[in-house]
């Protein structure tokens, strides 16, 4: 039993009341607004520290008949038995707690007697330890520093004998070309040499220095002799290095040179092409990659000589062969950025593969295959990344550009711009799989060790990418402005009338992403990129299909309220501008149906042509005012005609509260549903928030006899075309109704026009509207 999902109940709520006015330090703090709310207070007050009795009999009286007083006392007094009741246990239950704590105090003061006696005994075996140990330091100390001494004499002597030995020993080595072992005497000597050669040793110097002299030129002559070996010449190189010769500038300039080779071995933005060609025809690899492999087996054998000549010079080798690897993803991330597609990729990663294991023979300790496996991955994962974001560029700018064609004055269709989305969402994504699935089925070292990386990024790709689209839609739809790098793409979205057709086909493209695109990539990723899961567990799962689905039917839904928003502004404006201009209170008599009429059916046509191009049509439910009486229309109610013909005004107000009164034992009519992506639900929807539109700017008014007729004449003449085209006639009736009952309650005299005379003016307007049907284009 999940006992966290339980409310609570009003015993619970007691007894925690209870405990915090127990437990807490000010009670007044529980209520820091108790005084300035009196005045607001309500039934629910009771349990508040600012209660009132008497404001709360007062209220009580006045809120409740007698039958609801006496239920209101028998329900007191049960709280009041239980308060007493919770009270006694509260009391009973904090007082076993106190006992408690008591006991267990009491037995925590005789657990620690014992303990201060122990410390002191301790203490004083440890001080009895430090003293010994101080007297037998003190008592050997003497003799440790003899023993010392003694064995720092024996060294000297040693060394003093070296040093006068160390001439001949350098002779022997010269004759026996060990050079070696003389360079390793010498060196050892140098330190002595240094602090007394000029002293107790000159003549030993003197005689070292001139045979050393002797070893250097052996030395120099071997290293710059061509028929010695590399491995000789480069003991050589090591052992002048050791006597301090300057041999870094031979160094220098070889390393100067093979630093130039490398710079003419990257490969260029142009090769990149050829290498795709070069991959799939193995005919055409003759020529060019030969050329290349080519002078990369020379960089090698050169590096190799190198090495051997200065081997301490792993580093700079190291850091020559990186930047030769390094320059050739380099080139291939900016191909990429340019768009290139998997068999370019494949064939410079093949290239660049190639060179990598001929320098990896020579150069095993530059770790070249991992280091590249770390370039390759960095580079592919850019090239999916760039795959997705022009992706993500084509699905915005099928839009974007449809909305240009519309600006321009050229043809322009929503349904166009509808299957354009659609196209580059689906077949795009379509395309981009394909293009990944290449990598994968190549068995080219790198992407297989790459694999279950690359399935991560693809997955995780379409997660991210379905996201920004996401927020691409709101850009477009004007609902997301803070991302101004993303600006370029709504530039010249300005024009209110374009942008809520767009706004549309984004409602139904975000409707499409969820039921078509999303299922279909779902079942492609699965057939072709499963697996993956190399990232960390706490970062959960790559690509959710479930999560995108909500976003998309979130954004849906949100576009199709963002167009209604913007198509009952519109509206609403016209309809402010017909109630704000003309004076109402000297409004003359009606001769005809305003002109209002027709740009409010203008408009309502318009969003009906926009809604047929984008939306399917679903299934029309016709809910006639006739069948279930609940409308209030003004021809199909006699008594409420008979009470607005009264001449007497005083009458007419009366007839105003019985229509009110006989609001309330009618059926309730529901107004405002849910929206469907269906033409009927956007059209009936629109029209319903344009009659509710149309009654607030009523109310806002003051008619006098002659306006509330117009008002009724106008509204007359609305209920067929309405009805026509929305799908819930008898919402649409009973907000007309509302208007007129609105418009009464307004007027100074609501005396309604005969029902003849205002047949009369309807018919007029028919007619005239039939005239001109046939001359509008």
């Amino acid at each position: 039993m999940d006992v966290d999902n339980v409310p609570l109940d009003d015993k619970a709520k007691r007894m925690r009341d209870l405990l915090s006015s127990f437990y807490s330090p000010d009670p007044s703090l529980s209520s820091p607004n108790s005084n300035s709310s009196s005045k607001y207070a309500t039934l629910d007050a009771i349990n508040s520290t600012s209660f009132d009795a008497d404001q709360y009999m007062h209220l009580l009286v006045h809120k409740s008949n007698l039958e609801g007083l006496l239920q209101r006392h028998v329900q007191m007094a049960a709280e009041i038995k239980n308060l007493d009741t919770d009270l006694q246990m509260l009391v009973y239950e904090n007082y076993n707690k106190f006992i408690s704590a008591t006991d267990t105090i009491k037995q925590m003061k005789s657990n620690i007697v014992g303990m201060e006696a122990n410390m002191e005994q301790l203490l004083e075996k440890i001080m009895s330890v430090q003293s010994r140990s101080d007297g037998v330091n003190t008592s050997l100390s003497e003799k440790r520093e003899h023993i010392e001494k003694l064995h720092r004499t024996r060294n000297l002597l040693r060394k003093v004998q070296f040093i006068y030995d160390l001439p001949a020993r350098l002779g022997k080595c010269i004759k026996s070309e060990a050079y070696a072992d003389a360079v390793k005497f010498y060196t050892g000597a140098i330190p002595i040499f240094k602090a007394y050669g000029d002293s107790s040793f000159q003549d030993c110097k003197r005689a070292s220095e001139e045979a050393v002299t002797i070893i250097i030129k052996n030395l120099q002559g071997k290293l710059f002799s061509d028929s010695e070996s590399i491995q000789a010449r480069a003991e050589a190189a090591v052992l002048l290095k050791q006597l301090d010769f300057p041999v870094d500038s031979l160094k220098v300039k070889l390393l100067e040179k093979l630093e130039q080779s490398v710079a003419g071995l990257q490969l260029k933005i142009e090769d990149i092409g050829n290498s795709s060609l070069d991959s799939n025809d193995p005919s055409t690899d003759t020529v060019p990659a030969t050329a290349h492999e080519t002078s990369v087996h020379e960089f090698a054998e050169a590096v190799r000589a190198y090495r051997v000549i200065f081997p301490d010079s792993d580093t700079q080798l190291t850091k020559l062969a990186q930047d030769l690897v390094a320059g050739h993803f380099k080139t291939t991330e900016q191909c990429i950025k340019t768009e290139i597609w998997s068999a370019d990729l494949l064939g410079v990663l093949r290239i660049i593969w190639r060179d990598v294991l001929l320098m990896d023979d020579v150069l095993n300790e530059a770790a070249l295959p991992d280091y590249s496996l770390e370039a390759a991955r960095v580079t592919v994962k850019l090239y999916v990344s760039n795959k997705f974001s022009h992706l993500l560029s084509n699905s915005s700018d099928a839009l974007t550009k449809a909305h240009t064609r519309q600006k321009d004055r050229e043809e322009y269709s929503l349904q166009v711009a509808l299957e354009g989305g659609k196209k580059a969402v689906l077949q795009g994504s379509m395309d981009v799989l394909l293009d990944f699935r290449q990598l994968l089925d190549d068995n080219l070292e790198l992407l297989v060790k790459l694999k279950d990386l690359i399935i991560d990024w693809v997955q995780e790709g379409f997660q991210d990418f379905f996201r920004a689209l996401e927020g691409h839609f709101l850009l477009l739809s004007g609902k997301n402005s803070s991302a101004s790098q993303d600006q370029g793409l709504t530039e010249g979205i300005q024009d209110d009338k374009v942008l809520a057709g767009l706004v549309l086909v984004l409602a139904q493209v975000s409707v499409f992403i969820e039921q078509n695109a999303i299922p279909r990539i779902t079942e492609e990723i699965a057939a072709s990129f499963s697996g993956g899961g190399v990232r960390s567990y706490e970062y959960g799962p790559t690509f959710i299909p479930g999560e995108i689905c909500r976003i998309f039917r979130l954004a849906g839904e949100k576009f199709l309220h963002i167009y209604i928003n913007m198509r009952t502004q519109r509206i609403s404006v016209l309809l402010k501008k017909r109630f704000t201009t003309p004076n109402w209170v000297q409004h003359k008599e009606p001769r005809e149906v305003h002109m209002f009429v027709d740009l409010f059916l203008q408009e309502l046509e318009a969003i009906r042509s926009e809604v047929k191009q984008i939306l399917p049509q679903g299934v029309r439910r016709h809910r006639r005012a006739d069948s279930n009486g609940s409308t209030a229309s003004s021809r199909s109610n006699p008594l409420r005609e008979e009470k607005l013909s009264r001449s007497n005004t005083q009458r007419a107000r009366s007839q105003l509260l019985e229509t009110h009164l006989a609001k309330l034992f009618k059926q309730k009519v529901e107004i405002f549903t849910k929206v469907d992506f269906t033409q009927e639900s956007v059209v009936t929807t629109l029209v319903k928030l344009c009659l509710k539109s149309l009654q607030e700017f009523v109310r806002l008014q003051t008619f006098n006899r002659s306006g509330f007729q117009q008002i009724q004449l106008d509204i007359q003449f609305l209920r067929t075309p309405l009805k026509e085209m929305a799908e819930d006639e008898a919402a649409v009736d009973f907000l007309l109704d509302e208007v007129i009952v609105a418009a009464a309650e307004r007027c100074l005299d609501p005396i309604p026009l005969e029902p003849a005379i205002l047949d009369k003016l309807t018919q007029l307007k028919l007619a005239k509207t039939r005239e001109q049907k046939p001359i509008s284009p």
